[in-house]
């Protein structure tokens, strides 16, 4: 039974990401070993990793460090051992370089870029960007290929990720201005939405997410 390591650092989306990741394997048809956990040792063996994410990248940064022995696990399973990896919404952002909110805040660095803070060009387009908006792919990442042209994903956010490397953005969102609704390279990924949140085609893109070999 392949493994499924959700990191526990208490973030607040933790719950309906368990939730989504039990359904989408149900659905899948497939067992599963889903854990919400900060186990140092699971992490560094689960065949998959998420990570959820919800508030400030600084404090969410702070608090996954403060998990003892949790990052250097990250590592080993994902940059030595090469498990797929999802992080979602805040936890796509803590892929970066560094986060710009409340200061600059160091990041894992797995895709080189930064987090700052979304200014739309149309007055109109609020900040928090929240709510549903469509999405479409921007390359052909395996992840990528769950999302038709268009597909709504519910966001809720302040902060965008802006790669260094614009051949690392997945699939692109507007809001007064294209940015990243999702990241990839090699066996790391990261959503800007919520996919937990996003009906029928958040639970397809989990699906997908838990069939992913790299």
């Amino acid at each position: 039974m392949r493994s499924v390591a959700l990191i526990d650092y208490g973030s607040g989306n933790l719950p309906s990401a368990e939730k989504a990741l039990w359904a989408a394997a149900r659905a899948s048809g497939r067992h599963r070993d889903i854990r919400a956990t900060s186990d140092p040792d699971f992490i560094a063996r689960a065949d998959s990793i998420v990570l959820p994410g919800v508030g400030a990248f600084r404090a969410c940064m702070a608090a996954l460090s403060a998990r003892e022995g949790v990052i250097e696990a990250l590592n080993m399973a994902v940059k030595t051992r090469g498990a797929p990896f999802l992080g979602i919404c805040v936890g796509m952002q803590l892929l970066a370089d560094r986060g710009l909110e409340f200061g600059e805040t160091q990041g894992l660095g797995w895709i080189s870029g930064e987090v700052r803070r979304l200014t739309p060009d149309d007055p109109h387009c609020k900040v928090p960007h929240m709510g549903w908006n469509n999405i479409d792919p921007a390359s052909d990442h395996v992840l990528a290929q769950a999302i038709r042209p268009g597909e709504h994903m519910y966001f809720t956010h302040s902060f965008a990720f802006y790669p260094k490397d614009a051949a690392n953005i997945a699939a692109t969102v507007d809001h007064g201005g294209p940015f990243a609704a999702m990241v990839a390279r090699d066996n790391v990924a990261g959503v800007q939405f919520h996919p937990e949140k996003s009906q029928a085609a958040g639970l397809a893109l989990i699906q997908r997410f838990l069939e992913w070999r790299p």
